[in-house]
């Protein structure tokens, strides 16, 4: 007898706790609280187009990364591309800290010089309107670009 007492007393109080949280005070304000409960909307990238574009156009200039293209710091293939050309008055200065980063950090970059006509034509490609510009594998970066802020894009 015992056992069914037990027994029901726990059926009971579980059925009991089922219903207390679907009734009783404060239920009304529970469900109105769940009913505002939405999964949290997705939001676009407003510059998704333009990266992938980007990207895109970076892939589709595979000789910004070859080793036998001209630039400094070790053999290997480039890790960053500098556009530099004539005309243009912070280009032999963005060179000078660019090759002395490189060197610091042991990759490679590569010298775009303009002044060519086919690295004017993979500037013109590129979408780049201004000198100096970089490009990596992963972004293009138009006009003089800090050290620090190169250091830390080649350090990712």
């Amino acid at each position: 007898m015992s056992r069914v007492l037990v027994a029901l007393t726990l059926a009971a109080t579980a059925a009991g706790a089922q219903t207390a949280s679907d009734s009783g005070p404060g239920a009304d304000f529970r469900a109105r609280l769940k009913a505002l409960q939405t999964p949290a909307p997705v939001i676009a990238d407003p510059y998704a187009e333009d990266i992938a574009s980007d990207l895109a156009r970076i892939a589709a200039e595979d000789s910004l990364f070859d080793p036998s293209r001209t630039g400094f710091g070790p053999d290997g293939v480039p890790v960053i591309a500098i556009l530099t050309g004539p005309d243009c008055p912070d280009c032999a200065a963005a060179l000078t800290a660019l090759e002395a980063l490189v060197t610091r950090l042991g990759v490679r970059a590569a010298v775009v010089d303009t002044a060519h006509p086919e690295d004017a034509a993979i500037m013109t490609r590129l979408g780049l309107d201004t000198l100096p510009s970089y490009v990596m594998p992963d972004r293009l970066i138009r006009g003089d670009m800090p050290v620090l802020v190169l250091e830390r894009y080649l350090s990712e």
